[in-house]
C-alpha cells in the first residue's frame, strides 16, 4: 500500500521541478483552471530538445499548464476556456491542438504517463545483479538490446546516464535498468529485459533495486511510459511507484 507521506514528499519536489520546466508557479498545477505560459530556458529544467519549446503541457489531474510560443496563446485561451485540464489530453483536444500546430510546422507527440515513488519495496532476489557506474555504461551506447535503459547512441551531456543495474545469467545479460539525470538530482529510470527472460519478475526486480539506490543517494527516481503500455505501468506499480502526472509536447513535422 502506498504511503501518503512518502508520496507527498516527492510530489512537493515535483511541483517545484515542473514550475521550472514550465515557467510557472508550483501552485498552477493545483489550480482547477489551466494556465498558459511563455517558453523559457530556466536553469535546472528538464530538457529533451534543443532550444525553446514550441509547446509543452502537463497536468497532475487538475488544471493543465501549457507553455507555448506566443503565436499560440489566443488559440489556447479559447481552447482551455470552461475545460478541465485533464480533458486537454483526450483525443478531441489533441486533434484540435494538432490542427493548429500544423500551421506552424509542428505536430503533437505521444503523451507520457509519469510515475513517482510512493512506498519502499524490498527487491526479490531473482538473479545475480551487477552495478554499472557512469564509466562502465559507455560500452553499451548504441546497443540495440537496451533502447530504454540506455536510450542514446552516445553519451548525452544534457541527460547523462548515471547508474545501471544488470541482471546476469552466468556471463549473459538478462536485462538492464538504467537511469539518466534529466534535471539536477532527477533520475529517470528505463528498463529492458531480453525476450528469453521476460515474465520472470526480472524487470520489477531491477527497477526496484535502482529506485531504492537512487533514493539512498538522496535523488528523485521517476519513471515514464506510454499511455497504452499497461505492462510497463504495472511494472512501475509493483516497484513502488504510482501515477503522478501526464505530459506531452509539440515536435517538428
Amino acid at each position: 500500500m502506498c504511503s501518503g507521506t512518502f508520496f507527498g514528499k516527492y510530489r512537493e519536489k515535483l511541483l517545484l521541478q515542473l514550475s521550472v520546466d514550465f515557467n510557472c508557479r508550483p501552485g498552477d498545477f493545483l489550480a482547477r483552471e489551466s494556465t498558459v505560459t511563455y517558453p523559457a530556458l530556466n536553469e535546472g529544467r528538464r530538457s529533451y530538445s534543443p532550444g525553446k519549446p514550441f509547446l509543452q503541457m502537463a497536468t497532475l489531474g487538475n488544471g493543465a499548464v501549457i507553455m507555448a510560443d506566443e503565436c499560440l496563446h489566443e488559440f489556447l485561451h479559447r481552447l482551455v476556456r470552461d475545460m478541465d485540464g485533464h480533458h486537454l489530453f483526450e483525443l478531441d483536444s489533441l486533434a484540435a491542438l494538432n490542427g493548429e500546430l500544423k500551421k506552424y510546422g509542428y505536430r503533437m507527440a505521444p503523451t507520457h504517463h509519469m510515475f513517482l515513488p510512493c512506498r519502499y519495496v524490498a527487491a526479490e532476489a531473482r538473479c545475480r545483479v551487477e552495478w554499472l557506474s557512469e564509466r562502465d555504461i559507455t560500452p553499451f551506447y548504441g546497443d540495440p538490446r537496451f533502447p530504454n535503459a540506455i536510450a542514446y547512441p552516445e553519451p548525452c551531456p544534457v541527460r547523462p546516464d548515471r547508474l545501471a543495474a544488470v541482471a546476469m545469467d552466468g556471463d549473459r545479460i538478462m536485462g538492464m535498468a538504467g537511469c539518466s539525470e534529466d534535471a539536477p538530482h532527477w533520475q529517470q529510470i528505463g528498463i529492458d529485459v531480453l525476450t528469453a527472460y521476460r515474465s520472470r519478475g526480472i524487470g520489477a526486480c531491477l527497477v526496484t533495486l535502482l529506485k531504492n539506490r537512487i533514493i539512498e543517494m538522496g535523488d528523485v527516481p521517476f519513471y515514464g511510459t506510454a499511455a497504452a503500455n499497461i505492462p510497463s505501468q504495472n511494472l512501475a506499480i509493483r516497484s513502488g511507484f504510482r501515477p503522478a502526472w501526464v505530459e506531452t509536447e509539440a515536435v517538428k513535422l
